[in-house]
């Protein structure tokens, strides 16, 4: 664990600390102008308006912005910002970089940790003391008042506690990883999206390259990136442009796409016709009728619930009307010979007890009352999906036959009875119902459990219904997402005659020869006019250096994508501003305190699992006692309740065994 020691802090008024606005803090020019393509400039200038806490010769640099969420009632909270030196880390390494699949990345000099610390971190790590309070309180400034704060050293890591309202991490090269939000479900006084927002501004303004997050975030029991994502088509940090970044278990984007349109195109008439738990066919047609309009798919059920939810107040009830079937002025019968075949056509369905008969059969045995087949024709298009007293016409199209079918549902076991009664009447006398957040919410878990992760009421799935539980377990596997804020191809190029774009090309020697790849992104270099090639190449050695910890002792030899050049030739004879070179060169010390130079952690491991896995993606692995080979503890059937065996052999090595011959 690292040492964070704040021992050193002295105390000050913190409402001598300027203020920020935390709803455009990030944005350009508050609190700081930001600069194009360059990351640690624009963190240095942001830092410029922090106020530094002292802690220590030895330790990580800190600095506090106290930021107003709103000044009615007032409400305050504290950004950390502490800036980790590679040596004073004690894992140089980035494991989030290793599982999003950045782990041929260099080594950062310094990562910088952007937190929004709870009242439990807080608590953790900070005493604050109210001042003329006259006793020392453990508080954090939240619910408004002058607080007088002094940082003290605690046994916790500020950087290393859980719990935070907002834990992001940003190396110094622009890459970065949000680690943690927390909402309101958590005891947040901020809604997650409002976290998220504060984030992505300042993931725009420092002009941060990518930011990758892990998203096993759950609610009631719930994995949100499956719900939202059938209802949306996105996990929920899709809305801020975060997509598909690495899959585990071998998914790829393109089967994790293909599992997204399979599951929300799942058609509810195939359910409906196949499912034989009533209890979810009565949430289906609750749902059907809360709508107004045809829900077709998984993806429609799930998008008008979620979207539902976000509108009712938690402690409030919705009333919905639903007058029933209306008829326009231009219709050729009048509303009493309407309501009259609705009759009939009800009555009809009655006598089918709840079966779904087709259309032609509900024509003959309405005909025998109402001869005017024009009018049957009209009341049987229009009764799709309405209702009619307390029952519901439900109408769908048998999968199989392609015919239209009818049937009734007593829709007053669709809807849990309130306390004040289920049933009101408007003053025209239409029905109306209601339903509580609560109660959508049990719906939303209840189809989410009986649905999308177990189908009660169909033990064995066939057909298109056995693709339900493949998609779910797909999507899941999915929980690496990525943003690009500013890539290689988007470096906001202009015509300009000051601005050159470089990066590193290391020659390595390896097991097979030597290797020459590129190893950096693009920096931005602003130049004069007359510079040279030799200036040049000792600005970039100087830049990269500071940036990476194995480019500290980097010599440029060549420039990769010209033709040999002498040092003294300007640079802007040769090229046009804006282009992009490649610089080569070696290494001196490469070993580095055995550190090496990488993000991902080369051990020498091999992984070759049974679903294709080659590489460490954050799940749990075993390691073959024979071939010492790893793979998902998942894939070779070991639940992630039971503790890895002592001794674990893999199915080939398993063979290998049974093959020798046995002994005399």
């Amino acid at each position: 664990m690292s040492n964070l020691d704040l021992s050193g802090s002295k105390k000050r008024k913190r409402n001598d600390q300027r203020v920020f606005k935390f709803k455009t803090f990030g944005e350009q020019g508050f609190p700081t102008e930001f600069i194009e393509c360059n990351f640690e400039q624009n963190v240095k200038l942001l830092l410029e308006f922090a106020q530094p806490e002292e802690n220590g010769d030895h330790a990580m640099a800190i600095w506090s912005f106290q930021l107003e969420v709103h000044r009615h009632p007032p409400m305050h909270i504290f950004l950390f910002v502490v800036e980790e030196p590679v040596e004073l880390s004690l894992n140089p390494h980035c494991k989030h970089c290793q599982y999003i699949g950045w782990g041929n990345h260099l080594i950062c000099n310094k990562k910088y940790h952007f937190l929004l610390p709870s009242k439990d971190t807080v608590a953790a790590c900070l005493r604050y003391d109210n001042q003329g309070a006259g006793s020392n309180q453990n508080t954090y400034n939240t619910n408004g008042g002058a607080v007088v704060g002094e940082i003290r050293s605690k046994s916790s890591n500020l950087i290393e506690l859980e719990g935070h309202i907002m834990h992001g991490v940003f190396h110094s090269n622009g890459f970065g990883h949000l680690l943690c939000i927390n909402g309101l479900e958590t005891g947040s006084d901020l809604p997650g999206h409002s976290i998220m927002d504060f984030w992505d501004r300042l993931c725009i303004g420092l002009r941060a390259r990518k930011v990758s997050l892990r998203d096993i975030s759950q609610k009631k029991g719930m994995d949100l990136r499956l719900l939202n994502t059938v209802a949306y088509g996105e996990p929920w940090f899709g809305h801020w442009g975060y997509r598909f970044g690495r899959g585990s278990f071998g998914v790829t984007q393109e089967t994790y796409q293909s599992a997204i349109n399979a599951i929300q195109n799942m058609p509810l008439a195939l359910l409906a016709h196949h499912i034989n738990n009533h209890e979810i066919l009565t949430v289906l047609s609750r749902y059907q009728m809360l709508s107004g309009h045809t829900l077709v798919t998984l993806c429609d059920t799930f998008h008008f619930m979620l979207e539902l939810k976000s509108r009712i107040p938690k402690e409030s009830n919705l009333s919905s009307c639903y007058p029933g079937l209306l008829v326009d002025n231009t219709c050729r019968w009048s509303p009493k010979r309407v309501e009259m075949a609705i009759r009939v056509v009800v009555e009809a369905l009655k006598r089918a007890e709840s079966r779904w008969i087709s259309r032609q059969e509900v024509r003959d045995a309405a005909r025998a009352y109402i001869g005017d087949t024009g009018l049957l024709d009209f009341v049987l298009k229009s009764l799709g999906n309405h209702i009619v007293g307390k029952y519901l016409v439900r109408r769908c199209l048998n999968p199989v036959t392609k015919v239209l079918e009818y049937c009734l549902e007593d829709i007053s076991k669709a809807f849990p009875k309130h306390d004040q009664g289920f049933w009101v009447n408007d003053s025209k006398g239409n029905q109306q119902y209601k339903i509580t957040w609560v109660q959508l919410m049990k719906d939303i878990y209840f189809l989410y459990k009986n649905i999308l992760k177990e189908i009660k009421g169909m033990p064995n799935y066939t057909g298109i219904f056995a693709a339900i539980p493949t998609t779910s377990r797909i999507i899941l596997d999915a929980k690496y997402f990525l943003k690009e804020y500013k890539g290689e191809s988007d470096s906001r190029i202009e015509v300009d005659k000051s601005k050159i774009y470089c990066a590193i090309m290391l020659v390595t020697k390896n097991g097979f020869g030597v290797e020459e790849k590129v190893m950096t992104p693009f920096e931005c270099f602003i130049l004069r006019k007359d510079v040279t090639f030799d200036e040049l190449m000792i600005e970039v050695e100087r830049t990269f250096g500071n940036i990476y910890w194995g480019l500290r002792n980097f010599a440029i030899r060549s420039i990769n994508n010209l033709s040999p050049i002498i040092g003294t030739e300007l640079v802007f004879n040769v090229m046009k501003p804006g282009n992009k070179i490649v610089l080569g060169g070696v290494m001196s010390n490469i070993d580095h305190n055995n550190i090496g130079i990488f993000e991902g952690i080369k051990d020498n491991i091999v992984v070759d699992c049974l679903c294709g896995t080659k590489d460490e993606d954050g799940e749990r692995m075993v390691c073959c006692d024979i071939c010492e080979v790893w793979q998902h503890t998942r894939c070779v059937n070991i639940p992630n309740q039971e503790a890895i065996p002592d001794i674990f052999l893999c199915s080939k090595c398993e063979q290998d065994i049974l093959q020798f011959p046995s002994l005399p």
